[in-house]
């Protein structure tokens, strides 16, 4: 049994099943993208977090090295990354988003958005004023996460 007041688990499981939802919801447009979720997924790291090896993308995204190499071999193919040898060492590759591919994130990420933007115009302004301050009190959260994490 946890020592965990209830209510906090309420309020983690109630915001766990929202956050899936919601996810869900905006993933929808990514349709429109043309990538699978695993791809997009993956330049969403080299976009958003920078060039890396192939076995760093795969431990971001949970995932084995080989599954990695083919999930970085269909982007390139698409135009989408690059690979190049990492400096002072030949046998590792860097993976870097092309123009290209960040052109479909940013387009990817604007749609997703659009659709947030959707969703919340129906809400009261005291809720879109909670929902804005839930959203800020969790990225700081994630931030940085209380000593113990």
């Amino acid at each position: 049994m946890s020592s965990e007041p209830l209510d906090i688990r309420e309020v983690a499981d109630s915001l766990h099943s929202a956050a899936i939802h919601l996810l869900r919801s905006v993933r929808r447009v990514d349709v429109a993208s043309g990538l699978t979720a695993a791809r997009l997924s993956a330049l969403s790291v080299l976009v958003f977090g920078g060039p890396t090896t192939i076995g760093r993308l795969a431990r971001a995204e949970q995932v084995s090295a080989p599954t990695m190499t083919r999930l970085v071999q269909a982007l390139e193919r698409e135009g989408l990354v690059t690979r190049e040898a990492e400096e002072g060492d030949a046998r590792a590759v860097r993976v870097r988003a092309t123009a290209k591919g960040r052109r479909i994130l940013v387009r990817g990420r604007e749609r997703r958005v659009a659709e947030l933007v959707r969703l919340l115009e129906q809400l009261p302004g005291e809720d879109l004023d909670a929902v804005r301050h839930a959203a800020a009190t969790i990225e700081g959260l994630l931030r940085f996460p209380p000593s113990g994490s």
